[in-house]
C-alpha cells in the first residue's frame, strides 16, 4: 500500500519544477483516488498533507489550487498551527520590540497628529517625512537627498513602481539569475520580461549585464548588491565600483532593492551612480511587515516619473501608517529595534554554523538566512519534501531561479522566525537528513 506523504512527495516535486503551475486546480479528491489507484480517504490524506506543507490552498465551492511564489510569502512564521517550524520566511522579530513600538505611538493620541494621519499621503509625504527617511537610509559617508526620496506603502510597492517607471508591458530588465521571488511575480503583473543575468561569488557579474544588454536592449536592471536573497552575497568594494561604473557607460538604470541594508555598513550602489540607480527600501524587515513602510530613493531626473507611477498604481502609502512610521523612525525606534537585529542576526548565524559545519553552506555572518548546497543524491524538492516530513519548512532553489529548469541542488534556510532554541534543534534535524541517504 502506498504511503500518503509518498504520493505528496511526488506532487510536491512537480510543484517544485513547475510541471504543476502555480494557480492550477487540482482535480477533484475522488477523480486523483481514481487516477492514482488510491481510496479516496488516501487522497484526502495527500491534499491534507500539501495543504500543510503551504504547496496548496483550497477554495470553498471551487477546489484545492497550487499557491503561488507570494502566498507563500505571506504564511505565517515561527512555529504554524500545525506545529511546522518557518524556515521559509524572513521576517525577524524581537522579543523586546513590540513593546519599544507600542510606546512609540503615544503621539497618535494628540488629535493633532491623529488628524494628520486621517490625511490622504501623496507619493513625497512631507518635508519632516524626507528628511527622517534620508537619515535612516543612510549608509557609510551617503545619505540620500531629501528631495529625492518617495514614499510607497511597503517595499513590494516601491518595486512595483520602480519596474513600471522604467519599463512598459513588453520590455526587458535584466535580473540576477537567482532573485527575490516576488520579483518575478511583480514583473509579470506589469508584463515585464524578465533576463536573468549570471553571477559569480562576488554577485552579479558586470560583462554579463553588457552581453545582456546588448542581446536584450534592457530598459535596467535589478539588483541586490547586499545580503543577497537567496545566495547571501553581499558585493565588495571592487566590483560595487564594476558594476556602477558598468551602469554609467550603458547608460542603465539598476532597481537596487536594498531591504536588508540595515544589516550592513557597505555603501549602496547609489552612491556611486546616483544618477543610475532608484534604491528601494522598507520597514518591512527593520520593523514588522504589518507596520511597514516603503521607500524609492530616484535620481533627480526619474523623481517624478517614480511618483507618477505610484499615484497611476495606487501604491500610495495609508496615513495611518505613515504617521506611526514616521514617529518610529523620528523617535529613535526604528534605529534601536534594527540594531537589536544586527545583533540577533549574527547569533542566529553563529547558531547555523554549528549545527551546519561541515556541510557546503553560503552565508554573509550579518544575514538572516543561508543557502544551503545539498550532498549526493538529494535534490532541492526531494529535500524540501523531507523536511516538511520532518515538521520543517525551507524553500527549494527552483523558488529563487529565474528560469525555470536551472536551479541546483540547493536550499534556502531562513534563520530569523524559530525562537533561538527552536532553530537549533531544527537545523540539526537537517543537517542530520543533508548527511543520509534519504
Amino acid at each position: 500500500m502506498t504511503d500518503y506523504r509518498t504520493i505528496a512527495d511526488t506532487v510536491a516535486a512537480e510543484i517544485a519544477a513547475g510541471t504543476i503551475r502555480p494557480g492550477s486546480r487540482l482535480p477533484p479528491q475522488r477523480d486523483f483516488a481514481y487516477r492514482n489507484g488510491i481510496a479516496v480517504s488516501t487522497a484526502a490524506r495527500v491534499y491534507a498533507e500539501l495543504t500543510r506543507r503551504g504547496l496548496v490552498g483550497g477554495e470553498v465551492g471551487r477546489g484545492t489550487f497550487v499557491r503561488s511564489a507570494m502566498d507563500s510569502y505571506d504564511q505565517p512564521a515561527e512555529i504554524d498551527a500545525g506545529g511546522t517550524v518557518n524556515l521559509e520566511m524572513i521576517v525577524p522579530v524581537l522579543p523586546d520590540q513590540r513593546a519599544l513600538m507600542a510606546a512609540g505611538l503615544v503621539n497618535l493620541a494628540d488629535p493633532g497628529v491623529f488628524a494628520a494621519a486621517m490625511r490622504a499621503v501623496g507619493p513625497r509625504g512631507t518635508a519632516e517625512a524626507r528628511r527622517a527617511a534620508a537619515r535612516l537610509l543612510s549608509r557609510g559617508s551617503w545619505t540620500p537627498n531629501p528631495e529625492h526620496i518617495l514614499f510607497t506603502g511597503n517595499g513590494r510597492q516601491a518595486l512595483a513602481a520602480a519596474l513600471s517607471a522604467l519599463a512598459a508591458p513588453g520590455d526587458r530588465v535584466g535580473i540576477e539569475a537567482f532573485s527575490y521571488p516576488v520579483a518575478k511575480s511583480i514583473a509579470a503583473r506589469l508584463g515585464v520580461v524578465l533576463v536573468p543575468i549570471a553571477l559569480d561569488e562576488d554577485g552579479i557579474r558586470p560583462d554579463a549585464i553588457v552581453q545582456a544588454h546588448r542581446d536584450h536592449g534592457l530598459k535596467g536592471v535589478y539588483i541586490q548588491p547586499a545580503l543577497h536573497n537567496p545566495l547571501g552575497i553581499t558585493m565588495g568594494p571592487e566590483r560595487r565600483a564594476a558594476i556602477a561604473a558598468t551602469l554609467v557607460g550603458q547608460q542603465l538604470i539598476a532597481i537596487e532593492d536594498a531591504v536588508y541594508s540595515f544589516l550592513v555598513e557597505d555603501p549602496p550602489l547609489a552612491a556611486l551612480a546616483p544618477d543610475h540607480v532608484i534604491l528601494i527600501d522598507s520597514l518591512s524587515k527593520r520593523l514588522a511587515p504589518g507596520t511597514t513602510l516603503g521607500f524609492a530613493v530616484a535620481p533627480g531626473e526619474l523623481v517624478e516619473r517614480v511618483a507618477r507611477a505610484i499615484r497611476a498604481g495606487g501604491w500610495n502609502a495609508q496615513g495611518l501608517a505613515f504617521v506611526a512610521a514616521i514617529g518610529w523612525l523620528e523617535n529613535g525606534t526604528a534605529v534601536a529595534v534594527a540594531a537589536g537585529k544586527h545583533e540577533d542576526a549574527k547569533q542566529r548565524q553563529a547558531i547555523a554554523a554549528a549545527a551546519l559545519a561541515g556541510l557546503a553552506v553560503r552565508c554573509d555572518p550579518r544575514s538572516y538566512h543561508v543557502w544551503l548546497e545539498l550532498p549526493e543524491p538529494w535534490r532541492a524538492d526531494t529535500f524540501c519534501a523531507a523536511a516538511a516530513r520532518l515538521g520543517i519548512a525551507i524553500s527549494p532553489s527552483g523558488a529563487f531561479a529565474i528560469q525555470p529548469g536551472h536551479a541546483p541542488a540547493a536550499v534556502r534556510i531562513a534563520l530569523a522566525a524559530p525562537p533561538m532554541e527552536v532553530l537549533r534543534q531544527a537545523l540539526g534535524m537537517l543537517a542530520g537528513l543533508a548527511r543520509s541517504d534519504g
